[in-house]
């Protein structure tokens, strides 16, 4: 702790400065899983806190770790494992760290269950805006612990926390469900969210007639003849295209139970298929191709044939790190769709047809999500107004709601994608929903408060009390600066990177020089063939 005492004092010390100068400052953290332009290291008005990047202690007894703020979920994962224990939310990707899935908005498969991954979180430790080092939890300081909790690091620079750690098991027995159309597969993610045996749940619909349900119980029990399935070797299937191929001759589970037979081979006889997969290859199983975004790397490149051998071939460059280094780099981002948007059940199936129309991106990602009741920065759904007794309206927030993940390209002409993806916002706003904010948000400022209005009392006023003046609001912190974007965007047209199919090498270039494909080539918690 004495290292993190030292780390944490430097940094005070910085953010003491810029507070008494009245000068605003950015935060740089290392690394990214944000499609947002991030501030450089060394540039002016940034704080480094990259070396904050330490699994400092797991406590096997109190089932607790405390984790610095640079931690990915791979090195997490790692660690706690050893212990026989695991996050009982760990986001999908192996690069998401654990301050980003604190201080941004995070959830998975298990988020049905527990919450978002700030749920889990027993307290932070927090620099304030005046360089103040204080401590939050559910019992000290509870608004601010709630309150920093979504608001991207407007409230203060996190530092520490303890993570609330639960058992772990060898396996997991994911269940692929068929479903024949949208309805269906909202309503069985709807389903299996309520049966207490289901560790996991998600969905993917690969068009309006085939969507797929995947459900996870972990155990430690496995069939001697079930051979275990993984996805993270380079020669293992991309996880997206392997439940495609295991449900594609099957028919729709409206017409079975939820649960199926240990052996399921036989598509025939049942509508679901199983596989035993090895925890943390379970975890990460969306790593390769960025859930199924990395196939657009075909798409840019054209020419190479979209085949198992080149998916094995250029396999180190569709891992999410290699992904995230090459979109940045490349200047692609710009017109790239990456947007986690949460809506309520009943409106799900005409959100999937608005996207259809507008922007055929398929597949999509299906999550059911726990929800924050507001005031939050996290995406929170809500049901219609209503009437009360004494005449006045009320609007409920709902416990459970459901994410769709709508990740592919957009327009080419810079104004159409900023319209496209205005639209977008406009129309989850009138079904009751709510965007992440990890992303591009194109909202100018009375819009973004029109939709995050029922925040900015509360957030103003945590602001003034815990001295976060000086630091980006919200809104600053992921706003779009469309004008900005637009002349961006000219001028990467009159760069060489325009040039197909310059672009994309140099952001390949980029991300081999990272050297980030030595970290899952080496990875520990890869399946090494024992239980």
């Amino acid at each position: 702790m004495e290292r993190h005492a030292q780390a944490v004092g430097k940094i005070a010390a910085a953010v003491r400065g810029f507070f008494e100068r009245k000068e605003p400052y950015r935060i740089f953290h290392g690394s990214t899983n944000s499609t947002r332009p991030r501030p450089r290291p060394g540039a002016a008005h940034v704080v480094d806190i990259s070396a904050l990047s330490h699994v400092v202690a797991v406590d096997r007894a109190a089932r607790t770790a405390l984790v610095e703020p640079n931690v990915p979920m791979d090195r997490l994962v790692e660690t706690t494992l050893r212990e026989g224990l695991v996050p009982p939310v760990v986001m999908e990707f192996p690069g998401i760290t654990a301050g980003g899935g604190f201080a941004g908005t995070a959830g998975e498969s298990s988020s049905f269950r527990h919450g978002f991954f700030d749920e889990t979180v027993n307290y932070v430790e927090m620099v304030l805006g005046n360089g103040d080092v204080v401590r939050a939890s559910r019992e000290e300081r509870a608004d601010l612990f709630r309150g920093a909790a979504g608001a991207v690091g407007t409230l203060g620079v996190t530092t520490l926390m303890e993570l609330r750690l639960v058992e772990a098991k060898t396996w997991v027995r994911a269940t692929y469900h068929r479903t024949r159309s949208v309805a269906e597969a909202v309503a069985k993610v709807r389903a299996e969210t309520q049966d207490p045996a289901n560790d996991y749940v998600d969905g993917i619909l690969f068009s309006k007639d085939h969507g797929v349900v995947v459900t996870g119980r972990m155990t430690d029990e496995k069939p001697a003849d079930c051979a275990p399935q993984t996805f993270s070797r380079a020669s293992d299937p991309w996880f997206y295209m392997h439940v495609q191929d295991r449900t594609k001759g099957l028919p729709p589970s409206s017409s079975s139970s939820s649960s199926s037979s240990t052996k399921d081979n036989d598509s025939s006889s049942s509508s679901s298929a199983t596989d035993y997969i090895p925890l943390a290859e379970y975890l990460f199983r969306y790593d390769r191709a960025g859930f199924w975004v990395g196939a657009q790397g075909w798409t840019y490149f054209k020419l190479v044939p979209f085949n198992r051998f080149f998916r094995w071939f250029l396999d180190d460059f569709m891992h999410t790190r290699m992904l995230y280094r090459a979109l940045h780099a490349s200047g692609e981002s710009a017109r790239f769709v990456v947007q986690d948007l949460a809506l309520p059940y009943d409106k799900a199936e005409e959100f999937v047809d608005y996207t259809a129309d507008k922007f055929d991106i398929w597949p999509l990602w299906l999550c059911p999500l726990k929800q924050t009741p507001p005031p939050t920065f996290h995406p929170y759904t809500s049901e219609p107004e209503t009437t009360t007794s004494d005449g006045s309206t009320a609007t409920a927030t709902p416990e459970q709601s459901l994410n769709i993940g709508l990740w592919g390209w957009g327009p080419s002409s810079h104004d159409a994608f900023i319209a496209k993806n205005r639209a977008l916002e406009d129309k989850l706003v009138q079904l009751g929903g709510r965007k992440w904010l990890y992303a591009h948000t194109y909202y100018d400022e009375p819009d973004f408060w029109r939709v995050y209005g029922n925040n900015r009392p509360w957030y103003d006023a945590l602001r003034e009390k815990y001295h976060a003046t000086t630091l980006p609001t919200v809104y600053d912190k992921v706003r779009i600066d469309v004008d900005a974007a637009r002349e961006e965007r000219r001028r990467w047209r009159m760069s060489a990177k325009s040039l197909w199919p310059v672009g994309g090498l140099y952001g390949i270039w980029r991300s081999i020089l990272s050297g980030d494909y030595r970290l899952h080539r080496h990875a520990e918690w890869k399946y090494k063939g024992r239980d």
